[in-house]
């Protein structure tokens, strides 16, 4: 038998040996690793860790190491009996591996070390025989993504319903990397509008819209590393939308705008747009119609204006070449002037009435004061005998004091040869209008005496 063949009979038969040893089952050990999958970054080192137990006393453990990438055959690494190590020796300072530890440790890591290891453990168990159990990990290897930038495309903007717009996120360094875009933190998903590219580095909006205004930023990871770019805010043009009119003055309801006649009207003018609007006021008459100020803001004085003014808005777009007008009316009316008449009339009344009340009241009590003595003086007089004129008494001799409670009046009448004859005055109030000629020279003291005294005293 020739040479090679015996050669490549020795690596089949080492082969099927470790197939064996890989495909073997113990009852008492056990070998786990903490994942199965193990992410490296490139020219770091490497820690595999591996736990394995047994229940029963041994004699011998036997620790070995395997590599095997995608479709080829494993390679042997290094092992171990006991606390022995035997290295592959184009490999023994590339892996370590301290007994009776079963973890692999590597040392740096390349692109070459990406593939499945297997770890198998072999123990040979007192009068049962030698049992073994094995694990694989699988271990990729990148560079770590670099920090992501944004490139729009056009960089002068697009225009809605319009224009496309594209997005592109790159990165410096990084193997692996997938992208993810988020708009105002929120990720993106596909549309009608919305578009990727295969590994979401690129993103198609066509054509963009209002709805795409906002701040975008993309997200590059892989499997040990993730960056975000900045947030922009690509350049879209759209509008003017919602355009509104709105004064600091007066009372506004749907279009017509009521203002109280001398206040100084300001009107506002206002719209979603970019870039910004351009502005202009128009002042519309019965048959003709005139630009009267340009900008977002009017102010006419109300004196200077009719009964009732027709205005509009004009807001334009000079990018997007689109426009937009808001027409109102404005009423003017004399609230303010009717609010201060009124006033001014209610003070006048309340100053007129409270004037004319003290005329009637200090009138009143003049006449009260001037007529009420001489009727009351003459009912006293014409109603007593003319023989009870000469009855006098002096307050000394008199005995009963309560007899003398009451109110007094003196009258003094006098003597013929000292007065002359003059004729009586009219009693005011009273139906005695003759003319009746007295004299005399007594003095009448007249008393009056309550009613209630009277009843309880009758005479």
């Amino acid at each position: 038998m020739e040479p090679a063949d015996r050669a490549g009979r020795r690596r089949g038969a080492l082969h099927c040996q470790l197939y064996c040893l890989l495909l073997g089952t113990c009852s008492g050990l056990t070998v786990s690793v903490p994942s199965a999958i193990v992410h490296g970054t490139r020219g770091q080192e490497l820690y595999l860790p591996v736990i394995y137990s047994f229940q029963t006393p041994a004699s011998d453990v036997q620790i070995i190491w395997l590599f095997q990438r995608p479709q080829t055959t494993p390679k042997y690494l290094l092992g171990s009996v006991n606390r022995s190590v035997v290295p592959d020796l184009e490999y023994r300072h590339k892996f370590t591996m301290v007994p009776p530890n079963a973890s692999l440790r590597i040392h740096p890591l390349h692109f070459s070390d990406e593939g499945t290891y297997i770890v198998k453990v072999n123990v040979n168990i007192q009068g049962n025989g030698t049992v073994s159990a094995h694990q694989k990990i699988l271990l990729t290897v990148d560079d770590p993504v670099t920090e992501a930038t944004v490139h729009f495309q056009p960089l002068s903007g697009a225009v809605e319903n319009v224009s496309n717009l594209t997005l592109t996120c790159m990165v410096a360094t990084g193997t692996r990397v997938t992208y993810q875009w988020l708009k105002d933190e929120r990720p993106v998903r596909a549309s009608a509008t919305y578009s990727f590219s295969l590994n979401n580095s690129v993103l198609h909006m066509a054509p963009v819209t209002k709805a795409d205004v906002g701040k975008f930023r993309c997200l590059a990871k892989n499997a040990i590393s993730e960056m975000q770019s900045e947030a922009l805010a690509p350049t879209i043009y759209y509008g003017p939308y919602g355009l509104t009119v709105s004064s600091d003055r007066g009372l506004r309801v749907g279009e017509v705008f009521t203002v109280d006649l001398g206040e100084a009207i300001r009107f506002d003018c206002s719209a979603d747009s970019n870039p910004p609007n351009l502005y202009l006021w128009i002042q519309r008459d019965d048959n003709s119609s005139q630009v009267i100020e340009h900008g977002p803001h009017l102010e006419v004085a109300s004196e200077h204006l009719g009964q009732s003014t027709d205005y509009t808005c004009c807001a334009y777009n000079n990018v997007t070449g689109r426009r937009g007008e808001a027409r109102f009316t404005v009423i003017i009316t004399s609230l303010g002037l009717e609010k201060f008449t009124g006033k001014g009339k209610s003070s006048l009344a309340i100053i007129t009435g409270i004037s004319v009340f003290l005329i009637i009241a200090m009138s009143s009590l003049f006449l009260w004061k001037k007529c009420r003595p001489y009727k009351t003086i003459h009912q006293k007089h014409t109603g007593r005998p003319e023989s009870e004129y000469g009855k006098v008494q002096t307050f000394s001799g008199h005995e009963d004091a309560l007899a003398d409670f009451g109110i007094y009046e003196f009258v003094a009448f006098p003597e013929p040869s000292a007065a002359p004859r003059i004729p009586s005055r009219p009693v005011c109030g009273s139906e005695w209008g003759l003319r009746q000629e007295v004299h005399g020279t007594i003095y009448e003291v007249i008393q009056h005496v309550p009613e209630q005294e009277q009843r309880d005293h009758p005479e």
